[in-house]
Parts: C-alpha cells; sequence; structure tokens
C-alpha cells in the first residue's frame, strides 16, 4: 500500500515548486515532509524528486505517482457523492474558474437558480484570463473552467461548445456604428483603441490577427478588466473588441452597437466549459455542469446575432 500522507505531501510540494513553501501551506515542518518523501522513495526503490542548489524537479516517476494519486482520490470523491445522491443528498463544493466576461450573463439567474435548487452544494468561482483558468483545471484547483477562445489541448475535455465571435463593440453614436460590411483592423487606425492584456483569449485572437495582417494596433487602453472596457466605451472613449453576450445589457439600453469583424478567426470564436480529461466529477460538479449548460445564454445557443442572420 502506498503512503496516502507522504503522496499527499509530494504533490503539494510539486504544486508549490519547493519543500518549505508546502511546508508554509501546510503549516508543518520541512524536516516532516522530507522525511515522509524519503521513505516513499525507499518504499519504492525509486527517485521521486530530484534536489539541487535552484530547487527540486519531480522525476517521471513522481509525476506518474502524483497523477495517480489525484485520480485516486477524484474517484473517490466522485463515489461518496453518488452515495450521498442515493440517500438524496446532493451536496459538496464545486471550483470554477470563470473569465470576467461570462460574470454578467452567470450571475444575471443561473447561479442564483443553482443555489436555490441545491442548498447544500457550496461555490467557489475564482475570476482568471484563459491561460490561468486553463491551468486551474489542469493543477486541480477548480474542477470546471469556462473559457473564451481558448487553444486546442488534450488535457482538457470539452463539455459544451457554442459560436461566440469576437466582435467590434462602438459606442451607439459613433461614426462606424452605420456601416453594414464586415470590419477590417486597417478601417480602425482613426479611433482611440481598448484591448484586454494578453492572458485573455480575447486579446490573444486580436493579436493573432494583426499579426496576420501584418496591422499594428496601438491600443491607447491596456487592462485586465471588462467592465473598464465596457466603460471605455460606453463613455465615447474609443472602441475595442468583445463577444455579443458581454455586452448584452448595454445593447439592451442602447448604449452600444455590435458590428462583426471580417475575419474567420474571429468569427468563429468558441465559448467551451471544461474539465480535466480523465478526471471523474462528483454529482455536485455534474449538476452545476447541466444547470450551466441550460441556464447560461453563452452556452444554450450561438450568439444572438448569429441566430438571428440564420432566421
Amino acid at each position: 500500500m502506498l503512503n496516502t500522507r507522504a503522496l499527499s505531501y509530494l504533490s503539494e510540494v510539486i504544486r508549490r515548486g519547493s519543500l518549505r513553501k508546502a511546508a508554509t501551506h501546510l503549516d508543518i515542518d520541512v524536516s516532516a515532509i522530507s522525511r515522509q518523501i524519503r521513505q516513499l522513495e525507499e518504499h519504492l526503490d525509486t527517485l521521486l524528486l530530484e534536489r539541487h542548489a535552484g530547487g527540486i524537479k519531480v522525476t517521471e516517476a513522481g509525476r506518474l505517482l502524483v497523477d495517480h494519486y489525484h485520480s485516486q482520490q477524484a474517484a473517490e470523491d466522485a463515489v461518496i457523492s453518488r452515495l450521498s445522491a442515493l440517500q438524496g443528498l446532493v451536496s459538496g463544493q464545486v471550483r470554477i474558474a470563470v473569465g470576467e466576461g461570462f460574470i454578467a450573463d452567470l450571475i444575471s439567474a443561473p447561479l442564483q437558480s443553482f443555489m436555490n435548487a441545491y442548498p447544500g452544494i457550496e461555490l467557489d468561482v475564482v475570476m482568471a484570463g484563459v491561460n490561468e483558468a486553463m491551468a486551474l483545471v489542469k493543477d486541480r484547483e477548480v474542477e470546471l473552467a469556462l473559457l473564451y477562445a481558448p487553444p486546442i489541448d488534450p488535457q482538457l475535455t470539452c463539455h459544451i461548445e457554442t459560436r461566440q465571435p469576437l466582435d467590434l463593440i462602438v459606442p451607439a453614436d459613433h461614426e462606424l456604428a452605420h456601416c453594414r460590411h464586415p470590419m477590417r483592423f486597417q478601417e480602425l487606425a482613426k479611433w482611440p483603441v481598448g484591448l484586454m492584456d494578453n492572458p485573455f483569449g480575447m486579446r490573444q485572437m486580436v493579436n493573432a490577427v494583426a499579426h496576420q495582417e501584418r496591422v499594428f494596433l496601438h491600443a491607447r487602453l491596456h487592462t485586465n478588466s471588462v467592465a473598464v472596457l465596457k466603460n471605455f466605451v460606453r463613455w465615447g472613449t474609443g472602441i475595442t473588441f468583445m463577444p455579443e453576450l458581454t455586452v448584452a445589457e448595454e445593447i439592451r439600453q442602447g448604449d452600444i452597437t455590435v458590428l462583426p469583424m471580417a475575419y474567420s478567426v474571429l468569427s468563429d470564436a468558441r465559448a467551451q466549459i471544461v474539465s480535466l480529461t480523465g478526471r471523474e466529477l462528483t454529482v455536485a460538479a455534474n449538476a452545476c455542469l447541466d444547470h450551466l449548460c441550460r441556464g447560461m445564454r453563452f452556452f444554450n445557443a450561438d450568439a444572438p446575432r448569429l441566430l438571428d442572420t440564420e432566421c
């Protein structure tokens, strides 16, 4: 039998990057962690961590062992949650990584209705850009992540996907608001542009197209906040790029107009809910996933503009 305490210590060392940081997080002595891992190495007769002056590096054997430990823990959690469900008790905790662009849709109704339907489930919602959200799933810090325009990654399983183009967002009274053709970057040079920071899917897509078109977009505003960008446009300061549903309320109020872009990379952008490939979800996580798929506008249909075009 493998020592589960030693495995948990090994996992924490790998996650934190050092014995000392793991010990601080777990509030135990470094020597206790070191002793447990050494005993595990002796029991298995294999090296799990390579120790050197610059820190520690996990070996292939160590990574294999920790992946097995995580799989066992996830399977155990899933079984326990199903046993509780058989007794009519749906409880537990669900951790979700969410990009800020999804927040208005999430809190408009789905979040409240889920918490009313499942009072025994606690939700932990973490704000994160697409890169950070994917990393959180891979590190098992969250069960689910809501992603916009993520790169293909075999470590992640996509449960649902909808088409949500990255559109040009301008003030309703802007000169461009009356254009009837898909916009190109070259047409935007004379107006101030606001952009999300690089870790966000929206910015990565803009960068990719700008590079392809050999166009330099001089951003007057850089931010990690969708709310800041919305107000940048609402107040008439400049223009930006966002999915239609992210600014649905501002469109309804007549403050913002959405214009399509003339690039398939942007018009084919997708929104996804993902989890870690091979990780068995608990009853609580599956209930949350199902609720988000049905309740969030981002995931129960493609963008409204696309649906209008199909009619």
